[in-house]
């Protein structure tokens, strides 16, 4: 073993030690010991799920937690699952999704419907490290409060992957994007909505033609949407195949960028571009940029539905998920680069030394815009499904 990575382990082993099992009651620890947790998460990114079975060697090592990534494609379907077993009297226990990698309209349906565990986010040892101050996403998910029902664990902001060689490496606005398309044609496109990608495509959209207050809930008139789909209606010829098909993922979008397919793929995580070019995943060309007039940036939580077998387990998975050494973890480049939620300031010497300057990139994607209420995202996918689903 090299003195580099025996120092490093020094570091994060010192940086671990007040993630202690001591700052846990004796009986909370107990209950949770031996456990299984099964983490229903999206499982689209491969990057993503080497680093949940990297957790899930962490807190079997610690507290002797079994935890399952259940993949998902659509996290809709673990929230119809669980309304589906607390229809069926499994209301306290007995079911079969312990946690869930949420936010938006999927936490809003469960929380209004009474489907979650808690509060406990709030009570947990390592959320005093949240930086909420800078980051209010991370108590307020699409204007709706999280009241401690979910925890957060990542940060985001919508933003487009450039390949500079052949595209601007910044845009005004939607407008602008929209007659860059026009003048070349077939060489953008957005996934297919209901994924989060296709779908934060429709919303920043909605943002930039809609003047509408969108802390409200949306009141169903149609025509507060029109200018949303005039927009869509012209761009479509432009794309790739003529707005006829769609790829059907962020990460199938991102191969058709490494491919030179399209000039232009969409991300949600202002590090991306960086670890794909980094990794030799895309051309070394490729940059991460947003629009001068703002992007839609939010946090991504995980919450406890109410009828988890294994509250005690999950909520110490909660928490290592907000331990320095995971955030730096899921920061890195060479693994997720996903940014974090925690304030450095609140951090010690040795893990601030988990957080080097390649795992916090500078990064100027403009403004960062709100999210809509999530009744707006329901609309406006219900609406993009019936005229351009077939």
């Amino acid at each position: 073993m090299n003195k580099v990575w025996l120092g490093f382990l020094a570091v994060a082993v010192a940086a671990l030690q007040p993630f202690a099992a001591a700052q846990w009651d004796e009986s909370h620890l107990n209950a949770a010991r031996g456990q299984a947790v099964y983490w229903n998460a999206w499982g689209g990114d491969e990057r993503i799920n080497a680093y949940i079975d990297w957790v899930a060697t962490q807190v079997d090592s610690l507290y002797g937690i079994e935890l399952q990534h259940v993949k998902l494609s659509n996290t809709a379907d673990a929230v119809a699952r669980v309304r589906t077993e607390v229809a069926a009297g499994r209301i306290r226990d007995g079911g079969s999704v312990d946690l869930i990698w949420i936010n938006g309209e999927n936490f809003a349906v469960m929380k209004r419907e009474g489907l979650l565990f808690g509060p406990f986010a709030f009570d947990l040892p390592n959320f005093s490290l949240v930086d909420t101050a800078a980051q209010p996403t991370t108590i307020l998910d699409f204007t709706i409060p999280t009241d401690g029902y979910e925890s957060p664990w990542g940060s985001a902001q919508f933003n487009l992957m450039v390949n500079t060689e052949f595209a601007p490496d910044t845009f005004r606005d939607i407008s602008a994007l929209a007659r860059w398309t026009a003048a070349n044609p077939g060489r953008f496109t957005y996934p297919r909505p209901p994924d989060f990608l296709g779908s934060t495509f429709l919303k920043q959209v909605l943002l930039e033609t809609v003047d509408a207050d969108f802390n409200q809930m949306f009141a169903g008139d149609s025509d507060q949407l029109a200018p949303v789909f005039s927009f869509f209606d012209a761009l479509h010829p432009t794309l790739w195949r003529q707005g006829r098909s769609f790829p059907r993922s962020g990460p199938a979008l991102r191969d058709m960028l490494a491919n030179f397919e399209v000039d232009i793929a969409l991300s949600f995580n202002p590090f991306e571009a960086a670890s794909l070019v980094r990794n030799g995943e895309v051309p070394s060309t490729v940059r991460a940029t947003g629009f001068r007039s703002g992007t839609i940036a939010n946090s991504h939580f995980v919450a406890i539905p109410i009828n988890s077998n294994s509250k005690a387990a999950a909520m110490l998975v909660a928490d290592f998920l907000l331990s320095p050494i995971a955030q730096a973890r899921k920061a890195n480049l060479r693994h997720w680069g996903d940014p974090s939620v925690i304030a450095y300031d609140r951090l010690s010497v040795d893990q601030r030394a988990l957080f080097n300057e390649n795992m916090r990139l500078s990064t100027d994607l403009g403004p960062t815009l709100s999210e809509p209420h999530p009744s707006w995202m329901e609309a406006l996918e219900a609406e993009w499904e019936v005229r351009y689903g077939s």
